[in-house]
């Protein structure tokens, strides 16, 4: 029986390879604009192979054990293998949103350190804009997905890293609290900050599968991209630990996705807040609740919709809260009320704070805090940044951030990002009553509700704007979706705004990008219709 400790990643490989070595424990699944569909295998010996490869290779291009390199990859086996590379060296892997370009990519590259990068070849131009400002970008290793773009600025081939014979290499990563990765935040407020993750962080919420209601013989499926914690800690990491045999969108599809999960038998898969609004935009089908899936682990499910998703798809909702940096609340299947993010695991400790820093009365508002039961505080390290560490566990508590509120039996609330949130008249509106209504229109394909300041200049308030993507065979009649909103939504529900897009940004997690559409919106634009425009008003 093996003594590797599985709170580092490449021991938990290393013990599977000797219990359950053909198991093909990860499938990714790459749908064409064709429909077409390519997947890829990997077994538990599979993955350890190619990463003594991958490891290897890191080695000869001299990264030392704490030094940094990067993945700029879609959902692909060699994420994981190049991840799993990264614990056999003992150096830290730094995943970036291929989608990233210019001054952005090169402060994330510049600002980690990074002394190389794993990439493909879509992400192959951005990089090379950026290459010459990078001096200390000592080397790349291009994977080839058949856009036959050549190789540039020195990169070599991965399919020649994977064609080198396999010498095993003993494990580097010993300490289960050394940085294992950096995750960088969405830098929503100026630049990202880079949480250094530690081994120990990847490595214990991976073991909470059956906390999340995972059972032998689940098989859960993702769209969500690997370089989000998300996706690489519920569903990798859980699969993993479990032998659950996951599968794996190469990018997140909503169109696809219920056929993913019959094509593979798929029983559980991943939801964010701004993925559940886009499937539940999606024309209903038939054949809606005809799908293998028994429940969702959602984060950020609207109460709005909740029961209106579990009886249209058929499914059970586990919704559950926490972030990249720490904290964990569970509302398990049948357990809390709707709505509830839920409540902390008996390890931890939640409450609710005030500006001044005293406990909330239950019922009110404030931010939502952890610490450990026994009266800890997670450890948080935003590299290169100790003032944001301190202020992030200032007091003795994990502040996350977000407002929130506790009822009397326990049970936590989400209400918005500490700094957001939609004041109108007085009152915070909630938006998922909002998009619910639009998304129920036949003519919409997605919608994300926000504010701007308001008209008025009443300080505070916001005008309500409705983002709305159509419905590529639909013609958009704003003034069928004005009156459905004034029908089913109270007067302070109504949208001030109805803009539209192409596309509703959103980062690598599925988060609309709310910052980019505030950017986007002019009240005069010939694709924003107020309440009281002309097309508003006609039939």
């Amino acid at each position: 029986m093996s003594t590797r400790d599985e709170l580092i990643l490449a021991n938990l490989i290393a013990n599977r390879v000797e219990t359950q070595p053909d198991l093909d424990v990860l499938t990714f699944v790459n749908i064409d604009a064709t429909g077409a569909c390519r997947e890829e295998v990997r077994s538990y010996a599979q993955l350890w192979a190619n990463a003594q490869r991958i490891a290897a290779a890191l080695d000869e291009r001299g990264l030392e054990p704490g030094q940094s390199f990067a993945l700029l990859l879609q959902n692909h086996p060699e994420f994981v293998e190049a991840m799993i590379a990264a614990s056999i060296t003992g150096t830290v892997f730094v995943p970036i949103d291929p989608r990233v370009q210019g001054a952005k990519l090169k402060y994330m590259l510049e600002f980690a350190e990074c002394r190389g990068v794993i990439f493909a070849d879509y992400a192959e131009e951005n990089l090379h804009s950026v290459r010459d400002e990078l001096p200390a970008l000592e080397w790349g290793i291009q994977l080839d997905t058949g856009l036959d773009c050549g190789l540039r600025d020195g990169a070599v081939p991965m399919e020649e890293i994977m064609r080198l014979p396999v010498v095993e290499q003993p494990i580097r990563s010993v300490d289960p609290d050394a940085p294992m990765q950096m995750l960088y935040t969405s830098g929503t407020t100026g630049d990202p900050k880079a949480i250094r993750a530690p081994h120990r962080r990847f490595g214990e919420v991976s073991s909470l599968g059956t906390f999340l209601g995972l059972e032998p013989g689940d098989r859960p499926y993702t769209g969500l991209s690997l370089t989000h914690a998300n996706a690489q800690l519920l569903t990798l990491g859980c699969s993993l630990n479990m032998g659950l045999r996951a599968v794996i969108s190469r990018r997140f599809t909503k169109s696809r996705l219920w056929d993913i999960t019959r094509r593979y038998g798929c029983t559980v898969f991943n939801l964010l807040g701004g993925m559940t609004t886009a499937i539940y935009s999606e024309p209903r089908k038939d054949n809606d609740a005809d799908n293998p899936v028994r429940y969702v682990i959602s984060a950020g499910m609207p109460k709005a919709i909740w029961n209106d998703f579990k009886t249209r798809f058929g499914v059970e909702v586990f919704e559950f809260y926490g972030a990249a940096e720490g904290g964990l609340t569970l509302n398990p299947m049948g357990r809390g009320p709707v709505g509830s993010i839920g409540m902390a695991p008996p390890s931890m400790t939640v409450t609710i704070r005030d500006a001044d820093d005293n406990e909330c009365p239950r019922g009110s508002a404030g931010e939502i805090c952890f610490r450990y039961a026994d009266g800890s505080t997670p450890q948080v390290t935003y590299f290169k940044n100790p003032e944001a560490s301190r202020k992030k566990t200032r007091g003795g508590w994990l502040r996350m951030g977000d407002i929130g509120h506790m009822d009397e039996e326990g049970w936590l609330y989400f209400h918005y990002r500490d700094g957001g949130g939609i004041r109108r008249n007085g009152d915070f509106v909630n938006p998922a009553y909002i998009e619910k209504v639009i998304a129920e229109q036949p003519q919409v394909s997605d919608v994300f509700v926000y504010g701007v300041p308001a008209a008025s200049g009443a300080p505070g308030e916001k005008d309500i704007v409705a983002a709305i993507v159509p419905d590529p065979g639909a013609v958009f009649d704003p003034g069928e979706v004005f009156r459905s909103c004034k029908t089913e939504l109270e007067a302070n529900f109504i949208p001030s705004y109805l803009q539209l897009v192409d596309d509703i940004p959103k980062t690598a997690s599925e988060k609309p990008q709310e910052r980019f559409l505030i950017a986007m919106f002019d009240s005069r634009s010939d694709r924003v219709f107020g309440i009281d425009s002309p097309q508003a008003q006609a039939s």
